[in-house]
């Protein structure tokens, strides 16, 4: 299976790389600052364990009495408590007040402090042993979460750039699909109308037997062409979708392809007794089913069987298209639903795109494949609506 113009979300994997790549850098470097001020809040608190010590045997007459204290109030982040050697609580610092006095809740914050950091011990001055707890600065936790949230707005990002520029492509699929269909449609009108005049001509002249019966296969072809062309220029319009019987519907279809087909081709219509009956847009429908007889013929290679089987379950009407050709791999199920993917040196690998856009986008439906197994065959499944009024 090959891709003729379809690129396989190649700028998926390139804004994935760069979300990789930025979020490492940023994890790396956020760690590595976490880390520096992990250290100096540390240094700065054994600075200050140890002005506490000073600061406790120094006299009022001491000239650096000042300078401890200076040290002492420059700790305006770092939650901190005061205990003595029986760990009853001294004071605090940069906690609170108002949640201090809740019974227990310095406690709890010194079990807190416990797992985040060693008590600092201050060496006993004339028999005094005090410890210092500590944990981390609100700046500190921040910093440490602060990637986490930095992916977070990355990936929201990436997701409306992958949104929007989603949206712009189809949205660019779309204008071309229309563009293509309704100049196809216009060039197709004037030779189709000389057709026309010429076989009205032929028509009125003396003929054999053998010449009418030609003359009228070819009038069957020109009015196919004219529903081609039908169907080209109701793309990008809303269809006008009628009730419509659809084993008739079905009939009419491999009708058609039955007579331009091989000889070596068998089909087989299981549509039951029962008539059902959708919301169908004959032209449009015509074309889904043309499709897939073409594919399955390729499949094929102009010698198989071909089988149309219609069931009613629940609210839908299920249609199974199955040939007996080569298959297609389990991996290709979604991906020959997209433009550009073909199994055919010649195709354009737009059949089963415009197949799907028709089913799901006009009759409010689905198709997809049921089963195939490769050297086997394939089923393709199209569920319609049913229509009870």
């Amino acid at each position: 299976m090959i891709s003729i113009y379809y690129k396989k979300n190649n700028w998926k994997i390139v804004l994935l790389l760069v979300a990789v790549v930025i979020g490492a850098v940023s994890l790396y470097y956020t760690s590595r600052v976490v880390r520096n001020i992990e250290i100096q809040e540390k240094k700065k608190m054994m600075l200050w364990a140890k002005a506490t010590r000073d600061l406790s045997a120094a006299t009022d007459l001491e000239e650096n009495q000042e300078f401890l204290l200076d040290i002492l109030r420059e700790n305006d982040n770092i939650p901190v408590i005061l205990t003595d050697d029986n760990l009853q609580i001294l004071s605090y610092l940069n906690i609170d007040p108002e949640k201090a006095q809740e019974p227990g809740y310095l406690e709890r914050q010194m079990v807190i402090m416990r797992q985040q950091h060693e008590p600092i011990r201050i060496e006993p001055l004339e028999g005094i042993t005090q410890y210092i707890f500590y944990k981390d600065s609100d700046l500190l936790y921040q910093l440490r979460y602060y990637p986490y949230f930095q992916l977070g707005v990355i990936s929201i990002f990436l997701l409306v750039s992958y949104l929007a520029f989603s949206m712009s492509r189809r949205y660019e699929q779309d204008f071309l699909w229309v563009g293509m269909a309704k100049e196809t449609a216009h060039q197709l009108g004037t030779p189709i109308s000389s057709l026309m005049a010429w076989h009205e001509y032929l028509k009125s002249t003396e003929a054999s037997e053998a010449d009418a019966e030609m003359l009228s296969e070819v009038g069957k072809d020109i009015e196919r062409l004219q529903t081609i062309t039908d169907r080209f220029s109701k793309i990008g319009s809303v269809p006008v979708l009628e009730k419509s019987e659809v084993r008739e519907v079905l009939q009419n279809a491999m009708q058609y392809m039955r007579k331009r087909a091989s000889e070596k081709v068998e089909f087989k219509l299981e549509l039951g007794n029962t008539p059902v009956h959708c919301s169908i847009n004959a032209p449009l429908f015509d074309w889904v089913i043309e499709n897939l007889t073409k594919n399955a013929l390729d499949a094929m290679s102009g010698s198989g069987t071909i089988t149309v089987q219609l069931q009613v379950q629940g609210k839908m009407a299920n249609i199974d298209f199955t040939d007996t050709g080569k298959g297609i791999p389990a991996n290709q199920f979604q991906a020959i639903f997209k433009p550009g993917i073909t199994t055919r040196k010649r195709g354009w690998g737009l059949g089963l795109t415009l197949a799907k856009r028709i089913i799901e986008k006009y009759h409010r439906g689905k198709i997809f494949v049921r089963w195939s197994e490769q050297g086997k065959g394939t089923t393709f499944r199209i569920q319609l609506p049913l229509r009870t009024d």
